[in-house]
């Protein structure tokens, strides 16, 4: 079979092409941009795999493109990268890799085009497309990738256990694949992915949490957490949210299944943001619920407190998945702890300064909350759906109308420590938080403007209640 060239490709290629007979190398586009092309999907980079020396390459085809690129040189791994025209292209010699049970790093030698495509990771991305002058463009496809692609399969060019065990995250692959692609792995690869789990152990959390959030970017997420939790992938490698699965029943009266809820509302949520970070709140807005579960008779299942302790957890486990521990964290962080806040305001009769200190605590973040308190609706009833959403509807024009009036959102406070000091000539001390603290509660409870003027008033008498004379 042929690979259609696009008029874009086929300069580079044909550069590439020339590049390599002058060196007396096979060359091959490998891999992943075989398989978008041939899936219509857009692909920034490209993979040259040359029989031969693939810095030498890399260096030959700079020289011949205009203008002429810098060629990144990574020796240890024997590759080298240039960009043209918005395209990362990397090239390497073919090779062939052996592996120690107890090691993921390869023991590498000079291999051919056959060796290089067996060490691939799945049939789909072990498709090359010919850049030699008697077969250019022919595609050779040795596991049946053109076939697994119709078919929307994801399948290891070699046994499963070899595989795996070569590199461990290829499992994680697989799902993420799946997940992107909306491909059925093959059931003896699944079944490889399941035996040779804890093979994901001796990989860095560092790449693992790559893939994780990869996988948290589909439009679906549901697909790959569902696959990592069946493998048993998700119970090593984030055992708090493989926790959540399971539904206990006493006296008759059960929970709902918190890990499924998730999962629901992290597709709910998906749907109306592509915020990597806003779909971990969903991820994490209920991950304290088993240590917070408590079976009362006359109540039933209650969580309480989950949100607080969820809030605790969030640093723990960011810290684990080496995810970022700066403002990302405490953006999660501050919707997990505020996630139950809103459904609150959904009752009648609800104050102005409900209203407030919900507005100050979120800031900035209210509306991405909003948004996490309506994906929580997963309820199959759609009366109550609608009903629940006309309820936010409202909560949020509370808050439009209490931000209008009052500007708390980002508060400052009017009246700064500084001030409180110079004013009554004390010096840092518990007095001028007490005065602080009051002038945020009175404000936030309606009983002063939000204004400089309103709150100096205030803090000179709240001074002289204790005990202070102005300098």
């Amino acid at each position: 079979m042929v690979f259609k060239i696009q008029d874009f490709e086929l300069k580079i290629f044909r550069i590439v092409s020339e590049a390599a007979h002058e060196l007396g190398y096979p060359a091959y586009v490998v891999g992943g941009y075989v398989r978008d092309r041939l899936l219509a999907r857009p692909s920034k980079d490209m993979d040259i795999v040359c029989v031969g020396n693939g810095i030498e390459l890399a260096e030959k085809v700079a020289a011949k493109l205009r203008p002429m690129p810098r060629v990144a040189v990574y020796s240890r791994f024997g590759t080298a990268m240039l960009k043209h025209n918005d395209m990362e292209i990397e090239f390497v010699g073919a090779r062939r890799e052996s592996y120690r049970q107890d090691s993921r790093k390869p023991s590498v030698e000079e291999g051919t085009l056959e060796d290089d495509q067996n060490r691939r990771d799945f049939t789909i991305n072990a498709l090359a497309v010919s850049l030699n002058e008697g077969d250019f463009g022919s595609i050779i496809d040795p596991f049946d990738g053109l076939q697994h692609l119709e078919e929307k399969l994801l399948k290891t060019p070699l046994e499963p256990g070899k595989t795996f065990s070569d590199d461990p995250l290829r499992m994680m692959r697989a799902i993420r694949f799946a997940t992107q692609l909306d491909f059925k792995i093959d059931e003896i690869t699944l079944q490889g992915i399941a035996r040779f789990k804890q093979r994901i152990n001796i990989v860095s959390y560092e790449r693992i949490t790559g893939e994780l959030n990869k996988i948290i970017l589909c439009d679906q997420p549901s697909v790959g957490f569902k696959l990592l939790f069946n493998t048993g992938l998700l119970h090593i490698i984030f055992p708090e949210m493989a926790a959540l699965q399971g539904v206990e029943v006493r006296n008759g009266k059960g929970h709902k299944d918190n890990f499924y809820h998730t999962l629901q509302v992290l597709d709910n949520l998906c749907r109306k943001t592509d915020d990597l970070w806003l779909r971990w709140a969903a991820i994490l807005h209920d991950i304290a619920k088993p240590p917070t579960k408590r079976y009362f008779p006359d109540q039933g299942w209650t969580f309480h407190g989950h949100e607080a302790l969820g809030a605790a957890m969030t640093p723990r486990i960011f810290s684990r998945l080496k995810l970022p521990m700066d403002h990302k964290m405490k953006y999660v962080q501050k919707l997990v702890q505020l996630h139950l806040r809103p459904i609150s305001l959904t009752k009648e009769n609800i104050t102005d300064s409900a209203i407030r200190r919900l507005l100050f605590d979120a800031g900035d973040d209210i509306d991405d909350l909003m948004l996490l308190c309506e994906a929580d609706i997963t309820s199959k009833n759609p009366e109550k759906v609608k009903g629940y959403l006309e309820n936010y509807e409202l909560v949020r024009q509370r808050l439009k109308e209490v931000e209008e009036k009052d500007h708390l959102r980002n508060w400052q406070p009017p009246v700064s420590g500084e001030e409180i000091m110079s004013t009554f000539g004390i010096p840092p001390g518990r007095e001028v938080g007490v005065i602080k603290n009051a002038i945020r509660d009175a404000i936030l409870d309606g009983i002063i403007e939000n204004t400089h003027a309103s709150a100096h008033a205030f803090m000179l008498e709240k001074g002289k209640e204790l005990g202070l004379n102005q300098a």
